[in-house]
């Protein structure tokens, strides 16, 4: 199980580099069933991984100059906040049992893993369906952006994901950014924020397997590269719709294991 964990890591980097995104909504369920830790530990882990590999993706579109900082930085600071409160404030503080209905136990674990199969159904849903985003269209309020995003920096401390699916509409919609702007800049947004959540959670009495950590992440790296490389020769738009099949697919299992096959 091991091995296969640390093929899918590869799987991601690769996701990530055709796509510049949907690849780290996968990096939870791998650490949790493949790998079996907490799905609380899980998303610290994943922090890491979708930090580092968000970062590195981000490096590319420096190099073309599409990154917009002053939007990256806007955005950053109220999903930071969002991210702060919950890494620092809910998580650490809720019971590993919740509450039971019957003889069901309702536990932390499984309120973030029935929330994480949620998101992965909401990204798969962005994947498969044909975009109409146009940069043309009217922006949204300022202050409903940032609002939004503080609930994406919620989102994200919740399930340790990019929310890249959420992050993307809203760069083009206000910022009037072109598609692969938006990507660029909703790729250092998450790595900003991710990193700094990550550093938040190394003062918790979270335990961290380092060389699983550090190796899991290079590896994501790996496949980043392959991915790139990869990118010239395949349209990363025509592997979107199967992918996104693919995180359905996995989001009905989650939900499916964690709710009637416990």
């Amino acid at each position: 199980m091991e091995i296969l964990a640390y093929i899918f890591a590869v799987v991601i980097g690769v996701v990530l580099g055709l796509l510049g995104g949907g690849g780290s909504i996968l990096t939870v369920p791998i650490l949790v069933y493949l790998l079996s830790i907490p799905a609380y530990e899980a998303t610290a882990y994943s922090l890491f991984i979708v930090g580092v590999t968000s970062l590195a993706g981000s490096t590319s579109y420096m190099r073309e100059k599409l990154v917009d900082f002053k939007v990256a930085l806007l955005f950053s600071i109220p999903s930071f906040i969002g991210i702060l409160l919950t890494r620092k404030l809910v998580l650490p503080n809720l019971p590993d049992l919740l509450f039971t209905l019957g003889d069901f136990e309702v536990s932390k674990n499984l309120v973030i893993m029935v929330l994480f199969s949620v998101l992965m159904m909401m990204a798969s849903y962005s994947m498969i369906k044909k975009s109409n985003i146009s940069v043309n269209e009217k922006a949204e309020n300022k202050i409903r952006l940032i609002i939004k995003f503080f609930f994406v920096g919620v989102l994200l401390g919740l399930v340790g994901a990019g929310g890249g699916f959420l992050i993307i509409p809203s760069l083009i919609f206000f910022a009037k950014l072109d598609m692969k702007t938006a990507i660029g800049t909703s790729l250092l947004i998450i790595a900003s924020n991710t990193l700094i959540g990550f550093i938040g959670d190394l003062t918790t009495s979270i335990e961290f397997d380092w060389n699983l950590l550090i190796s899991f992440t290079l590896l994501a790296l790996v496949g980043i590269v392959i991915g790139l490389k990869i990118s010239n020769y395949i349209d990363g738009k025509k592997l979107k719709p199967i992918f996104g099949w693919f995180v359905l697919i996995m989001g009905i299992y989650i939900i499916t294991k964690e709710l009637i096959l416990k």
